[in-house]
């Protein structure tokens, strides 16, 4: 059991969160117990746990004093930021007060952890970027912000929006109705992300006009893709012919971001992934930058990192490879 006494100045209110929300997440994370009288806190469990629960405390206490609102995703980062290391200083490009944001229609979008703020960099940086990594760690989210604010700002003229159009380890027969209507369920996904950032009318709009486009990845071959944003989601599922096809439809003044999880193929156990191929042939290629996630990056529910932590145990204790193919999270 320990005690700790917060500095003068705190926010209490604000350091506890709503119905005390803040504390309640880091005792179910980190397995502690806190009962707090005042600026005083008691904290219960584990020795390293009550550590970092301290650190994480004192951390975020400070940033009440520099008037900083603390949010649920704010908690939820610094525990993340100290998993690897118990003391590891919170900087302030792990909260939402960072400067590298991205306004769209429906607020600001801004990186979470530093790998997304390397991607960002990236981005800016590079004509062609392939980001790796696991579900939920905001590669297509934050290209699709990236592409909206290109597109904002002329940068670009265009948006395409690029998907294989595989079934995700299920064979679904045949869809009924038209060609839209057979590759739509493919593409939700990338609406999704689109609609989770402006208005839909207006996300319409721009797709009636041109000026956005969502399309299957088989639909690029042939094309000169000229100043345009384009990003190809869910790289892992293009073949090796498709992503090299892929690859070269980049025309002028164009941007290319290549997304996916080389561990989620969901290609005949026959066919090579393109992504997985390109991450040992692009190499050392100057325009070309490759950023890697992993599941400290994850920003989904708290419980989808802890999911992949078990998948990858799971997998290499039984000494299941898979050709680089998994189940799908």
């Amino acid at each position: 059991m320990r005690k700790i006494k917060l500095q003068e100045g705190v926010n209490l209110a604000n350091l506890f969160g709503p119905q005390d929300l803040h504390l309640k997440m880091i005792e179910g994370e980190l397995q502690v117990n806190m009962a707090a009288r005042g600026d005083e806190i008691t904290l219960d469990g584990q020795p390293e746990s009550v550590l970092r629960a301290e650190h994480i405390l004192q951390e975020l206490a400070g940033w009440t004093r520099g008037r900083h609102e603390l949010k649920p995703e704010d908690i939820s980062r610094a525990i993340r930021a100290t998993e690897e290391k118990r003391d590891s200083p919170l900087k302030p490009y792990t909260f939402s007060t960072n400067t590298n944001t991205h306004s769209t229609t429906k607020g600001r979008v801004n990186p979470k952890t530093p790998t997304q703020q390397v991607y960002l960099q990236a981005i800016k940086q590079s004509d062609l970027i392939i980001a790796i990594g696991p579900a939920g760690t905001g590669k297509t989210y934050l290209a699709m912000a990236m592409a909206l604010a290109a597109l904002t700002q002329k940068h670009v003229s265009r948006i395409i929006l690029a998907r294989p159009a595989v079934e995700a380890g299920e064979h679904l027969g045949f869809l009924p109705g038209d060609l839209f209507a057979k590759v739509h369920p493919y593409l939700r996904p990338l609406y999704d992300a689109l609609y989770g950032m402006m208005d839909i009318d207006h996300a319409n709009r721009l797709i009636e006009r041109g000026e956005i486009e969502i399309a299957p990845l088989a639909f690029m071959r042939g094309r000169t893709l000229d100043d345009a944003f384009v990003i190809l989601d869910e790289a892992q599922n293009a073949t090796t012919e498709q992503m090299k096809m892929f690859l070269t439809r980049l025309g002028m003044n164009s941007k290319a971001i290549v997304t996916g999880d080389i561990t989620q193929v969901d290609l005949p156990h026959s066919q090579k992934s393109g992504l997985t191929q390109i991450a040992e042939i692009l190499v050392n290629i100057d325009g070309i930058q490759f950023v890697y996630f992993s599941e400290q990056d994850v920003v989904r529910h708290r419980l989808v990192k802890d999911i992949i932590k078990a998948y990858d145990r799971f997998e290499a204790e039984s000494g299941s490879h898979n050709n680089g193919q998994g189940p799908r999270v």
